[in-house]
């Protein structure tokens, strides 16, 4: 009886002294905060590639409980959402089932209702309506449903876990119908930069920094991050245009290189946008890349393969291409040279420009973007960020590259999520 007694006294001292611990360790980490921010990180695994699939996305967990939801990266659009069970009309087949609401909607006098701006095609009667959004994509059809609030779930590169209350949308009736193949994801991520996207709420809940990367691979592999605490230290920066188009990100003017030379003398602006599979190149400057581009191909090992309709643009050899490196010796370089910030350059090598069709022959990945009506804008879509490490710092308002390969998850950074494989 003596010892039993003696055995839960030290039971009960045991679990005081690892609480004890637990609460010094956890005020060490927060004692160097001295802006009451929590100067944490969270890194997620990518999945995706430029081709076929033509996206990139990463999971998610959000709900009680925690579900997983896999979602399209988009530095394009601000607001997150999912596939939302309210009943959903015309929702494309997803990879998990739709997000349930229980009665967490967001009524119109939120302020995060204001923040979303809401359409004037869907005014609000009254400050109790629930609070709609509505988003329309250039390429791929638009989303329009009820702004809700739920917990997230995620597991910082400090050790803590964190269960934050963050506004998304749960989109209930989709239009993909401009698309021939919609991604196979649950939502999509919006990353740009307001106050409604998840980094600038997480943020706002003094979590991370405002700060975010995301580093795509060629092979299919990649991974995101949140927060400030993994930046390379090679990082190159440019600032954010202060006259920004929309919602992106916009860097330059640049000067466009083909293999060292100027294409055009006019400097350019461009656009960073993960959600855009391919790159765009506005009027009178595509027509000056590709006719470059044409007149250094190597006629002897390349010829124009018309019949090819996988992309405008593609050529084929004695045999079919394999992959990128097939071909890297056929082509040469282009570069964005950003003249006003130390002659900072951004590389695209051949495959930041091409693609491999099914077909085995080589595409070129910019395109027209006059006729995507993209009027007077650059865009440097997936293809041209695949194996950079790219840093999105909305409180310096600059965006920072450098090379990496995306596709092996850096160990070090976090442990595999829940259903990854180490790559």
């Amino acid at each position: 009886m003596f010892e039993s007694k003696c055995f839960n006294t030290l039971i009960v001292f045991l679990v005081f002294f690892s609480i004890f611990q637990g609460c010094f360790r956890d005020s060490q980490s927060y004692k160097k905060q001295n802006d009451g921010v929590l100067h944490s990180t969270v890194v997620f695994h990518v999945r995706g590639n430029v081709y076929p699939s033509g996206y990139f996305y990463t999971t998610l967990k959000m709900g009680e409980p925690p579900r997983p939801y896999d979602l399209d990266i988009d530095t394009g659009s601000d607001l997150t959402w999912v596939h939302c069970d309210a009943p959903c009309v015309n929702c494309p087949k997803s990879p998990h089932q739709p997000y349930k609401p229980r009665n967490n909607a967001l009524t119109c006098k939120h302020s995060m209702c204001t923040i979303l701006q809401h359409p004037p095609n869907y005014p609000c009667a009254n400050p109790t309506d629930q609070c709609d959004y509505e988003i329309e994509y250039a390429d791929h059809g638009s989303s329009f449903g009820v702004v809700v609030q739920d917990n997230f779930s995620f597991e910082f590169f400090n050790g803590s876990v964190g269960r934050p209350f963050l506004a998304f949308g749960c989109g209930y009736d989709q239009d993909l119908s401009s698309s021939s193949n919609p991604p196979f994801v649950d939502g999509v991520l919006g990353l740009a930069n307001r106050k409604s996207s998840i980094v600038s709420q997480l943020y706002d809940s003094k979590m991370t920094r405002n700060v975010f990367g995301h580093c795509f691979g060629s092979q299919g592999g990649g991974y995101l991050f949140f927060g400030d605490e993994i930046i390379p230290s090679k990082t190159v920066w440019v600032p954010v245009l202060k006259n920004r188009i929309g919602n992106y990100y916009s860097i330059g003017p640049a000067e466009v290189l083909f293999d060292g030379k100027n294409v055009m003398k006019t400097g350019f602006s461009f656009v960073l946008d993960s959600g855009s599979t391919y790159t765009y190149f506005s009027g009178q400057l595509y027509e000056a890349a590709i006719s470059m581009i044409k007149k250094n191909i190597d006629v002897k090992h390349l010829k124009s393969a018309p019949e090819d309709k996988t992309l405008p643009c593609c050529w084929k050899g004695s045999k079919r291409f394999n992959s990128i490196n097939d071909v890297q010796k056929f082509f040469k370089p282009l570069s964005l040279r950003f003249s006003k910030t130390k002659n900072a350059i951004m590389e695209m090598p051949p495959e930041a420009y091409l693609i491999i069709s099914k077909n085995g022959n080589a595409c070129l990945g910019i395109l027209d973007g006059s006729e995507a009506e993209l009027r007077n804008l650059n865009v440097l879509g997936d293809v041209s960020l695949l194996n950079k490490v790219v840093i999105y710092d909305n409180e310096k308002d600059q965006i920072g590259w450098t090379k990496a390969n995306c596709d092996s998850f850096p160990k070090h950074l976090a442990q595999p999520e829940d259903g990854y494989d180490e790559l």
